[in-house]
């Protein structure tokens, strides 16, 4: 095993109750009720082995965490800060915040919690919301633009603080909703990897939480009480193709329980022979045996 994989042995310190006393400030005020606790601990656990099977601590010493100011990134951001102080994630964290300049956005709130809570950060300001709003017809969607534009400064700032790894809290539903959004939409199969080495081949990009349910990091941050910020960007469009396939798995998920979990399981039981993509497997030197 790799000297900076996640040491199994080491996994019943998951199931201690934590010293209060010398846990992250992030969890100072944190529910002391024990479906808080089997949360937080299904949560790390979850994270743990998305680290473990993916690799996510080959080579990588220091990490810039994604900030938004939404729940999921808010809940990886504490969930990473947990395991660090349980001694299971031997990295240096640095949290990033890009402010894209939307109107009415609250400054102050991600910088004053971060320092409140002494969390290394960089705050940084690109106006990309006003490309954003030039570049897309009216009643089309930001989210594919903003997006890049985002990711590309995520990058530079990554280089910039000597980071190996940018880090994001894209969780189940995120890969899940992908996947079938570019089955239905894109004609291809492909969903969120939760490792992804970038064009450039210099920096990686982790998604920890890829096992953990969006209901769960709710829950979560929401017992955590973390200073939310809505995107009106985004979030203020209707019709966005990313709620229908939030709404068609969450009907899935109704109807039949269980069924995002085992769909996320079959993306990791690829079968080329039983698909139709010669790339991937050399259907035309397949033969039947001569006849003896």
């Amino acid at each position: 095993m790799d000297a900076h994989s996640l040491d199994r042995d080491s996994a019943p310190v998951l199931d201690g109750e934590p010293l209060a006393a010398d846990q992250p400030a992030i969890f100072a005020g944190m529910p002391t009720s024990v479906s808080f606790n089997k949360l937080r601990k299904r949560l790390l656990r979850q994270v743990r082995q998305a680290i473990e099977d993916f690799g996510m601590l080959e080579r990588q010493s220091r990490w810039l965490v994604g900030l938004s100011g939404g729940k999921d990134s808010y809940s990886l951001l504490a969930l990473l800060l947990d395991l660090k102080w349980r001694g299971l994630l031997p990295v240096e964290l640095i949290a990033c915040n890009l402010d894209q300049g939307q109107p009415n956005f609250p400054k102050h709130i991600l910088p004053e919690y971060l320092a409140s809570i002494g969390v290394a950060h960089r705050i940084e300001y690109r106006d990309t919301y006003s490309i954003v709003k030039e570049k897309v017809p009216e009643g089309g969607t930001y989210c594919a633009l903003c997006s890049r534009l985002r990711r590309g400064n995520l990058y530079r700032i990554a280089r910039e603080e000597g980071c190996d790894a940018l880090v994001l809290g894209h969780h189940r539903e995120d890969i899940l909703e992908t996947f079938f959004m570019n089955l239905f939409h894109g004609g291809r199969l492909a969903a969120m990897p939760p490792k992804l080495l970038n064009d450039e081949g210099d920096l990686m990009v982790l998604r920890p939480l890829a096992y953990a349910a969006e209901e769960d990091l709710a829950k979560f941050a929401a017992a955590m009480q973390f200073p939310i910020i809505p995107c009106d960007l985004c979030g203020s469009q209707d019709g966005l193709e990313r709620n229908a396939m939030k709404a068609m798995l969450s009907d899935f998920e109704r109807r039949m329980p269980g069924r995002k979990d085992r769909m996320l399981r079959a993306l990791g039981h690829v079968n080329p022979s039983h698909l139709m993509d010669p790339k991937l497997f050399d259907f035309k030197s397949l033969f039947t045996e001569p006849s003896a």
